[in-house]
């Protein structure tokens, strides 16, 4: 196993501070954000675990909050934050661009792993910072919710929907018609349903993740 150097950041996107968890193990050789899912944070359990796999793989890991305290607060009374895909896309390329002037992270190949309405915001990020992002991984997420910006996205795109999630896998299906970029996969978790709580359906979505982001991010060694 990697030893990895933890440690908790201030992560500045724009005019905010947002608070994070900063994984890098020894030799990483690309990082993965993680953009959480409505009504959830950085504290996201199955995104941990998610987390943990990847750093086995050799891959450092950012995962963030991406509503300030205040802002989430207000969320949890009026639930709308979660669903401005804007603001948080926002957030997600302030949050790279903060990994590229911090040191020790700064020339690692960034990926991005969206879930839920998070996957819709990752998306927008991906299309706003063409030949910067690397890749991108969806778990039960809502491509959809990109819209046009679908067509602009240019990184690999991997969507992951469980088998029994049914109205999220039509969803997936038309966004990944909409995808222009050539390397996109969509792959069904036989009887997984929308938070991959079966027994493995999460271990085979971090085993996904970690090929696609390890395949797209890592490149090979110089001889």
């Amino acid at each position: 196993m990697n030893r990895s150097l933890d440690h908790p950041v201030l992560v500045e996107a724009g005019p905010v501070k947002l608070e994070g968890d900063l994984s890098l193990p020894e030799g990483a050789r690309g990082i993965v954000l993680f953009a959480h899912g409505s009504g959830s944070s950085r504290h996201s359990s199955r995104n941990q675990r998610v987390a943990r796999a990847l750093q086995q793989a050799g891959l450092a890991t950012l995962l963030m909050d991406l509503l300030t305290a205040e802002e989430e607060a207000v969320d949890a009374r009026t639930a709308h934050l979660r669903f401005d895909i804007d603001l948080l896309a926002e957030r997600v390329v302030g949050a790279t661009r903060w990994l590229a002037r911090t040191r020790d992270v700064s020339g690692l190949a960034v990926g991005y792993f969206g879930a839920s309405t998070g996957a819709g915001a990752a998306l927008v990020a991906a299309a706003e910072l063409p030949g910067v992002v690397g890749a991108v991984v969806s778990r039960g997420g809502r491509p959809d919710l990109a819209g046009p910006n679908l067509a602009r996205v240019q990184a690999p795109t991997l969507l992951i929907v469980g088998g029994s999630d049914t109205p999220v896998i039509g969803l997936n299906r038309q966004a990944l018609g909409l995808l222009a970029v050539r390397d996109k996969e969509l792959v069904i978790v036989p009887g997984a349903t929308h938070l991959f709580e079966e027994p493995g359906a999460l271990d085979e979505v971090a085993r996904l993740a970690s090929d696609w982001f390890t395949k797209h991010l890592v490149r090979p060694a110089p001889r």
